[in-house]
């Protein structure tokens, strides 16, 4: 991916890794479409908006609306991360078979949350019940060397610190409404197909050496 300058307001969306219709029938190519074209470039222009009005503000010495644009900063820089992982822990499924995890991550799952299926439990639960729109995150603990899954019904509140997002689920009703309207449950059911497990093993192979792994939102 594209690496992000660190001059302020640089953020760009990242393209798909895949087409439209790749993720069909599980997320249709409009709910695709309209969610990456639409709605996470809407959390990169605000990432950008705030940015650029806060070195204006340090370039004025006023800062009046500090805490607005702080908020603006930690709402639209979190949402524009957030679907970065989204897309590319997601491939094409072909089949209705839903694929295994790699063997670290496998290992760190079933040391964390005693099974693989006790892990696909609660991760199906906690994403069928963030409340009103949010994620649902499997991150790694740098603090306390584990794994651990967060609901994240506010996208920038309800974290831990140092905790390195894995593997994330938007339930966002944008995310699945056209597909499936209110029955969320069974979009997240289905969406465990689309699971990209080599990505996630990147992912939480780089977070264990206190990397954060390479997204345009978080290379200077």
């Amino acid at each position: 991916m594209k690496k992000h300058s660190c001059a302020p307001g640089k953020h760009q969306l990242p393209p798909l890794p895949y087409s439209y219709d790749a993720l069909e029938p599980i997320i249709s190519a409009r709910t695709l479409k309209i969610h990456h074209d639409h709605h996470h470039k809407a959390y990169v222009d605000g990432l950008n908006k705030a940015e650029l009005a806060l070195a204006e503000a340090r370039k004025q010495k006023d800062f009046s609306l500090i805490k607005h644009w702080e908020r603006e900063l930690a709402f639209q820089g979190a949402g524009h991360i957030l679907h970065s992982i989204y897309w590319t822990i997601m491939t094409p499924c072909h089949n209705e078979e839903e694929r295994e995890p790699c063997p670290n991550t496998l290992k760190e799952i079933i040391c964390s949350f005693g099974s693989f299926e006790g892990f696909i439990l609660q991760f199906v639960n906690g994403a069928s019940k963030v409340e009103a729109s949010g994620w649902m995150l499997l991150v790694w603990n740098t603090a306390w060397g584990c794994l651990e899954l967060l609901m994240g019904e506010k996208h920038q509140d309800l974290t831990q610190w140092g905790c390195i997002p894995v593997l994330v689920i938007d339930v966002w009703e944008h995310a699945y409404y056209l597909d499936y309207q209110y029955k969320r449950d069974n979009y997240v059911k289905k969406w465990l197909k689309l699971i990209d497990w080599n990505e996630v093993e990147n992912r939480l192979l780089l977070a264990k050496k206190g990397r954060l792994p390479l997204t345009e939102s978080n290379v200077c």
